[in-house]
């Protein structure tokens, strides 16, 4: 089990790195604009807190490409790997416009959902460069998804590395007004997005289309460069339910953002800043998830079972150490992490209460996601599809609302709604993969 565990986390740490500096993308973001205002944070939180569900939805169907690919991958077959790449590129392209559509032309609902009304006129604006930066940010994870479907994890990562200190450089040119330019504050933010996620994906394109690594599925492209009807719908049977699946669980998160935000800004910005904390730490997670993911369908198209079986226990043991580190780093750190987002005493207090209960669902949150990256690799989606939405929008949110709002207990209600739901779906999802272990 040893073996296979170092060889998932060799596996997953570009990724997680990827992951963590996508991550450190929105951070700098929250941070840099949290020094400008509170009410400029929580606008920023709203707008993500919305587009986060159709965004999550769309990185579901990239996630179909790297299943595809790493079992093609698993059976030797280049020619199938460049065919599903070709089709996979196609469809999120399709998915990326549709979403980029859907969210500037629905941005006026944020007048419908009982926000600060300064904090929505902030958010208005902003929406219009996130909703176009989600189009080169999805293709950029569709050519991801390809890439690390064939384990070269770290082209991806060393890409999204370099992102950072041009996304920084950019928010401080276009958030303060630095050099000349004009201070555009939020909207500066909304700005160094958009570039510097052209910029990722056009350089991932490059090395994909030009690099040695990739040549031998290049050069195929002429006769498996064509659409067919059965592709996009293997395709579309990993990447509806995958996209369902994440969106539900992340729209779970942003609900509960948009519940809060009807209480005040401050609690909403409190809410941003734990939150942010807590996906930090998720990203790790994630990380673990895609590689068992793909180890476990590379295992799956070879048909070595006594493999999966491996990768799978030994990652979800994995999961659950990771998660009771961050646990206690949470705890420890509550008082401190706060201040790196924002200096307004009522906004960090309350987001080191808010900490504590983050802490708790560390362990829970590490292992559900790995549990269904693992189970994804066996392409069993349908059935995980639906414990989310048990755990999260039956059990987790309804928990939530009524501590929150009918008990009076605040902000902190929510979360341990969220605590409940991620909880049921950790032990849903490890019940299904010994389940199906078994069976195997």
């Amino acid at each position: 089990m040893l073996d296979e565990t170092s060889k998932t986390v060799k596996l997953a740490l570009p990724i997680i790195l990827g992951e963590l500096a996508q991550m450190a993308l929105h951070l700098i973001d929250t941070a840099m604009v949290g020094a400008v205002s509170y009410k400029q944070l929580a606008a920023a939180a709203l707008v993500f807190n919305v587009m986060n569900i159709p965004f999550v939805v769309g990185i579901g169907v990239t996630i179909s490409v790297s299943q595809m690919v790493s079992m093609a991958h698993g059976q030797n077959d280049g020619q199938k790997v460049s065919h599903y790449f070709y089709n996979g590129f196609l469809l999120c392209t399709i998915s990326a416009l549709l979403i980029a559509s859907v969210l500037l032309g629905g941005k006026d609902i944020f007048h419908h959902l009982g926000q600060d009304p300064e904090v929505v006129a902030y958010a208005i604006p902003f929406m219009n460069f996130i909703g176009i930066s989600i189009i080169p940010m999805i293709l950029f994870m569709t050519l991801k998804q390809f890439a690390d479907g064939l384990e070269y994890t770290k082209t991806a990562m060393i890409i999204s590395l370099a992102g950072l200190p041009l996304n920084a450089f950019l928010n401080w040119l276009f958030i303060y007004g630095n050099w000349g330019f004009p201070r555009l504050e939020l909207l500066g933010a909304g700005w160094a997005t958009l570039i510097t996620r052209s910029v990722m994906f056009l350089a991932l394109g490059y090395v994909i289309l030009r690099h040695r690594l990739f040549a031998r599925y290049m050069a195929v492209g002429r006769n498996q460069w064509k659409l067919r009807r059965k592709t996009f719908k293997e395709l579309l049977h990993i990447g509806i339910p995958s996209s369902l699946q994440l969106g539900m669980e992340s729209g779970a998160f942003a609900v509960s953002g948009i519940i809060i935000g009807t209480i005040g800004a401050v609690e909403q910005a409190a809410h941003q800043i734990a939150l942010a904390c807590a996906s930090f730490t998720f990203m790790v997670s994630m990380g673990l998830s895609q590689a068992a993911s793909i180890r476990v369908s590379n295992a799956f198209g070879a048909r070595n079972f006594p493999k999966i079986k491996l990768i799978g226990k030994s990652t979800i043991f994995t999961a659950l150490a990771y998660g009771s580190f961050c646990a206690v780093l949470f705890v420890v750190l509550k008082g401190f992490l706060p201040t790196l987002f924002n200096d307004d005493p009522r906004v960090v207090e309350l987001a080191a209460y808010l900490l504590i209960f983050a802490s708790v669902f560390q362990i829970s949150d590490s292992t559900q996601a790995v549990s269904a990256g693992i189970l994804r690799g066996l392409k069993d989606v349908r059935v995980p599809t639906g414990f989310v939405a048990i755990a999260y929008w039956i059990v987790g949110l309804p928990i939530g609302y009524y501590v929150t709002f009918k008990l009076n207990v605040g902000p902190p209600g929510i979360w341990i709604g969220l605590t409940t739901g991620l909880a049921l779906a950790s032990f849903f999802m490890i019940s299904r993969f010994f389940i199906l272990s078994r069976k195997k």
